[in-house]
């Protein structure tokens, strides 16, 4: 048994030998990903950016999808940049950092990427312009959600075109707040500010005229005022007596804080509820059985996504939303469908970063495409408890889910583990008198995609035919049993 170990030992490693590879290695500028749009939105949405950021870029998709992105600029300047932005809520909190694998076309603020622009030029010319901005003070800095159109105080008017009736009236400035809380005195005030802005940056001090302090959140228009606080107390984030009231009751400002960018709300409606789930796990907020049901692991997992993504205060936009950001995120990870006819399973997996290796009795092996470090393993056989436990044995002695955590209950099991070079995760069960499942060995440097391609596997995974071993039990005993005669695949077990 030893000997027919190493031996599998041996050919894994050379199968799975590009996993070692660090994803980092190469030395090429990247973007920091922040939305995805399809159509028409998305020119709107990437000038949407560019009015308040120098560098910006879209770039195309597969399904009529457009990415939008930050960059391109050194890794390591987009690690930091990244958690700044994610920190100040600047960014969605499921942005994330690719390389481009595509043309890079720059986004110039209030209009049309530059005639002739591409991204080896594009990103300098943003950025000088943005720098010009900055130190010129003829030149103004671009407002965010306008262009420098409406924003210059020398933009020329033809004197055939000008305007001759009355100019219209400025739409009134918002001055409604959410009042977060009321303090006696000025010290217990700014305590309270300063532990307010670990959840709302944003958030102010205001002086009432019977003297009592007032944390606040605004200035909004009161119909986003009223959306949100409904929002927050639904997510927990502020307390009951929360209320909307107006800048003139709020008294004498002591300290302004920001107007949070808070939009109004949609009118979407809530998409099913099992798509809603997915996309809720997609995002790392949901953990619960994809059933479909109006649970309360499901309203707090909806509530919560609502208040950290802030696409929308009411929740069928918000989801909505959510479900075009991880539509977007598949088309990046290339997930597409798999059928396997060895084991009669079919997935949704990453098969731009995966390719046939071979079958080897219960097993169906896909290594890893080029040096992406991706390995899928489906397996299949007759039986029930016993051998989806026999199954998880040989998981772990072969050191595909290193040092794993298990997670068993009748008819099903879960393992999870990691070591310096990879992710393993491993999910079995029991259906229609078989041990089936699949185990998923992923590079540690893209650890934030790995509960996601897996969780899309274990939704999709599915018998669309007989597998090769229905044919007896014999011939499906896996490898490592005393029926097997054959070598294991596997990656090197963890030290």
């Amino acid at each position: 048994m030893r000997n027919k170990v190493q031996g599998g030992l041996k050919i894994i490693v050379l199968a799975l030998a590009g996993m070692a590879a660090p994803l980092t290695a190469l030395a090429e500028s990247v973007t920091i990903r922040v939305e995805a749009r399809r159509g028409a939105e998305a020119q709107a949405a990437a000038q949407a950016w560019a009015a308040q950021f120098p560098e910006v870029v879209t770039f195309p998709l597969p399904g009529g999808w457009t990415g939008i992105a930050l960059g391109p600029m050194e890794r390591d300047a987009a690690d930091d940049l990244m958690a700044q932005l994610k920190a100040e809520r600047r960014i969605p909190p499921d942005s994330f950092i690719a390389v481009p694998e595509a043309a890079l076309t720059p986004v110039a603020p209030g209009g049309a990427a530059p005639a002739g622009a591409d991204a080896a030029g594009g990103d300098a010319a943003i950025a000088g312009a943005a720098d010009a901005a900055a130190t010129d003070p003829a030149t103004p800095a671009p407002v965010p959600g306008t262009s420098p159109e409406t924003t210059s105080p020398t933009a020329d008017v033809a004197p055939d075109t000008a305007p001759t009736g009355p100019a219209a009236e400025p739409a009134p400035a918002p001055e409604h707040f959410i009042r977060l809380q009321s303090l006696r005195t000025r010290e217990e005030a700014d305590a309270a500010l300063a532990d307010w802005r670990e959840t709302f940056p944003e958030a102010g001090l205001s002086r009432r005229s019977d003297d009592w302090f007032a944390v606040t959140l605004g200035p909004m228009e009161e119909p986003v005022a009223a959306a949100w606080l409904t929002a927050f107390r639904n997510a927990g984030r502020v307390p009951k007596d929360a209320f909307v009231t107006t800048a003139a009751e709020l008294g004498t400002v002591v300290d302004a804080g920001t107007a949070p960018d808070l939009p109004g709300p949609g009118t979407a409606e809530m998409p099913p509820l099992d798509d809603v789930q997915r996309a809720l796990r997609w995002a790392g907020r949901y953990d619960g059985e994809i059933d479909g049901k109006d649970g309360p692991k499901t309203r707090e997992a909806i509530a919560a996504q609502v208040v950290a993504d802030r696409a929308a205060p009411d929740a069928g936009t918000a989801m909505r939303r959510l479900m075009e950001r991880r539509e977007a995120w598949r088309v990046q990870m290339g997930l597409s469908e798999l059928r396997d006819d060895h084991t009669g399973l079919q997935a949704i997996a990453p098969m731009d970063r995966l390719e046939f290796d071979r079958t080897q009795r219960a097993l169906s092996i896909y290594r890893p495409k080029g040096d992406s470090g991706a390995a899928l393993i489906l397996f299949s056989q007759p039986g029930g408890q016993q051998e989806m436990l026999d199954l998880a044995g040989l998981v772990t002695a072969l050191g595909w889910v290193p040092r794993p955590e298990r997670d068993v209950s009748q008819g099903r099991i879960t393992l999870d583990g990691r070591n310096a070079t990879h992710i393993g995760h491993a999910e079995g069960r029991v259906a229609d008198g078989r041990a089936e499942g699949f185990v998923l060995i992923w590079p540690v440097e893209d650890g934030e995609n790995q509960p996601r391609v897996a969780a899309e596997i274990a939704d999709s995974l599915t018998r669309f035919a007989p597998g090769a071993t229905d044919a007896g039990e014999d011939a499906a005993a896996l490898p490592g049993t005393e029926a097997d005669t054959g070598e294991t695949p596997g990656p090197a077990p963890a030290n």
